[in-house]
């Protein structure tokens, strides 16, 4: 399928402005989803052979594969990314606020090189609508595969209410998570990132964690997605605060607003994901898991397109991996054929 895809399909998807290609991709899987038959075809189509299940966060996932935060905003494709063979999938970012995000142009695309500058800002229809949504879908434990929300702060809000704006998020729909991430990392959001600070990050992530105690239906695994641009001492404070606060874990990472050798004709505004972030985040994950000694479970997510891309992040320590822009480059059969790679390695080291 991935075949098909590059040589045809996806040059008429290229030929589209790059959000638009993105919401037909999207409504696409929205139908997959909506259409029961449909999606038990593309369930048994698509599903990885020899994928065993895998254990994380207290979670059953189907296999290490997931779709990353960032294609389905508003929960309304997830159930069709599901049905593509992902072992998980993770919709937002969605904020308090619904907010269209930022000015058009926003996304800028580069096939020759796999890359993909984005500068959204959090477009979503608001927590309230994502909730609204998934009270009408299958639930906790009812999922073929586990469902992540990744929440953001929004644009009007202040810097300093941030706190309270999560919380709102999280109230809300945590208890329609099989996991929640908080996302600090994003480079669209004017001040997002200064939350990545110790004295900032810590009192959130405490906020959230007493908050969770309480989540209807149980607490749900929280994990803490971060940027790529962080020195060492800067993720020696993240993992010390995820370690205090008892996050689950780490998603590592988001896009980056540096320009790789080989971007430098990139659009200059917004974040950079592809293939050519794919060293910086495999640096990042190596850091993480070698300084927390693999204590703390780690998703690598940034430039896979190749179940050997994913076995490198295995490798550098990470349990699960995510895609996003490989998915646009690759098409709908990646994460059978990275799932399936990933068993193949597998079974060669037993």
């Amino acid at each position: 399928m991935s075949i098909l895809y590059e040589k045809v399909l996806s040059k008429a998807f290229y030929a589209m402005d790059p959000e638009l290609a993105h919401q037909c991709g999207l409504r696409g899987m929205g139908l997959i989803g909506n259409l029961a038959p449909l999606r038990w075809l593309m369930e048994r189509g698509l599903s990885p052979e020899g994928a065993k299940p895998v254990n994380v966060f207290g979670l059953k996932f189907p296999n290490h594969v997931g779709l990353a935060a960032g294609f389905d905003k508003d929960g309304t494709g997830w159930r069709g990314a599901a049905a593509l063979g992902f072992g998980h999938v993770e919709v937002g970012t969605v904020t308090r606020h619904a907010q269209a995000g930022n000015e058009k142009p926003r996304v800028w695309r580069y096939p020759q090189i796999k890359t993909i500058v984005n500068a959204y800002g959090f477009p979503n229809l608001g927590a309230e609508a994502l909730r609204d949504r998934l009270k009408n879908q299958p639930g906790r434990g009812q999922r073929i595969c586990p469902l992540g929300i990744n929440i953001g702060k929004s644009k009007i809000t202040p810097l300093e209410e941030a706190q309270e704006d999560y919380l709102f998020s999280f109230k809300l729909l945590a208890p329609y998570a099989d996991y929640l991430v908080v996302n600090i990392s994003s480079p669209n959001t004017p001040g997002l990132r200064a939350l990545q600070d110790r004295e900032p990050l810590i009192k959130l992530l405490r906020t959230l964690t007493a908050e969770n105690k309480n989540t209807l239906g149980g607490p749900v695994p929280l994990l803490l997605k971060v940027a790529p641009d962080l020195n060492p001492a800067q993720l020696e404070d993240i993992l010390s605060v995820v370690s205090e606060t008892k996050f689950a874990g780490i998603i590592a990472t988001n896009t980056t607003i540096t320009r790789p050798h080989g971007t430098e004709g990139c659009e200059t505004r917004g974040g950079l994901s592809g293939k050519p972030l794919l060293e910086k985040s495999l640096e990042v994950v190596r850091f993480l898991s070698k300084t927390s000694n693999g204590r703390i479970p780690i998703i690598g997510c940034g430039g896979i397109t190749s179940a050997l891309d994913a076995g490198r992040f295995m490798d550098e320590g990470a349990c699960l991996v995510q895609v996003y822009s490989g998915l646009v480059f690759r098409g709908p059969g990646l994460a059978k054929e990275i799932a399936q790679g990933l068993s193949w390695r597998q079974r060669t080291w037993i």
